[in-house]
């Protein structure tokens, strides 16, 4: 299993890769360091990589990395966004979900807009 460390910030958690396109696309192009953004219990900001859709889901789940084809963006889903409808959680729009984080990802709450981003490989 591929895995993932994720800083943002003061705050840092890993993740593990799901198996698909987009996880693969994301793999290659890491070491990522960006300026987080935040939007609800989101933070995404954009990457060097350019997909479609792929299976692409309007709700997610607590700690789902996402792909916002869109804006392509990296998405870090730890709690409701402004679209959301009570406890669910869901993107400006769908998004290929592509990895999750290990353990608790409302650490991410502790993040704040314009911090630094940092996404690189477990080895």
């Amino acid at each position: 299993m591929r895995r993932i460390k994720i800083t943002a910030g003061s705050v840092a958690a890993e993740a593990e890769l799901l198996d698909n396109r987009t996880a693969d696309a994301i793999w290659n192009a890491l070491p990522l360091k960006a300026r987080g953004n935040t939007w609800g219990d989101e933070i995404y900001f954009s990457i060097p990589v350019k997909l479609g859709e792929d299976k692409a889901q309007e709700v997610v789940s607590m700690g789902d990395l996402g792909y916002w084809p869109p804006g392509t963006a990296m998405c870090i889903f730890f709690g409701p966004t402004p679209m959301s409808s009570g406890k669910e959680i869901r993107p400006a729009s769908p998004v290929n979900v592509w990895g999750k984080v290990i353990g608790d990802a409302k650490v991410f709450k502790k993040a704040r807009h314009g911090d630094q981003v940092v996404v690189e490989r477990v080895e």
